[in-house]
């Protein structure tokens, strides 16, 4: 399997693509949607301005990789190497994407649009949810404890599925938490 290092690769698109291991590579204005990357591995790698919707991540690995300004639309991430997976999303567009049952201990999901994605049995202690737009978002068994959602938006968690014992909120976050009892608050 080919194997690449500290290698910037820029406006490419899924025919350009080789299975590989990746180390330290960044992905500038990438067009990988749809791609199946099967078999490969990504490690301190950044993808920034890059589309990967749609795109297949079974047994991939992602160790210490960041996403920035980027549309990643319908990912199972849960479908990719749970070994040392961690994220870091910035400004990212994740709707219809799963992270079921994935360890995902102090992960980045800063500033992001997170519409519709599954969220369920993970593990998210730590996680930074800042500025984020959560609507549809599905909390359930979730582990939360730490995590930061200040200034997060459209969010519904509830307090007894999910475990969030020091979690961040913002006052404007409260309807979030307390819509399952019915209470009106304002």
């Amino acid at each position: 399997m080919p194997y690449f290092s500290d290698q910037t690769f820029q406006n490419f698109s899924a025919a350009d693509f080789q299975i590989g291991e990746y180390e330290g590579c960044t992905f500038v204005g990438c067009n990988f949607s749809n791609l199946n990357f099967h078999g490969c591995s990504f490690e301190n790698c950044s993808f920034k301005n890059c589309d990967l919707s749609n795109s297949k991540v079974s047994q991939v690995s992602f160790r210490q990789v960041k996403f920035e300004t980027c549309k990643l639309l319908g990912v199972h991430f849960n479908a990719a190497n749970p070994f040392l997976l961690e994220f870091d999303f910035q400004n990212c567009q994740l709707d219809y994407c799963n992270f079921f049952n994935l360890q995902l201990k102090k992960s980045i999901f800063k500033n992001s649009r997170l519409r519709e994605v599954d969220f369920s049995q993970a593990e998210l202690g730590g996680a930074d949810f800042q500025g984020s737009d959560l609507t549809g978002a599905v909390f359930d068994r979730t582990n939360l404890e730490k995590a930061d959602f200040r200034e997060a938006i459209n969010f519904r968690i509830d307090p007894e599925r999910n475990r969030i014992k020091g979690a961040r909120f913002d006052l404007d976050g409260l309807p979030g938490l307390l819509s399952n009892y019915g209470i009106k608050i304002g």
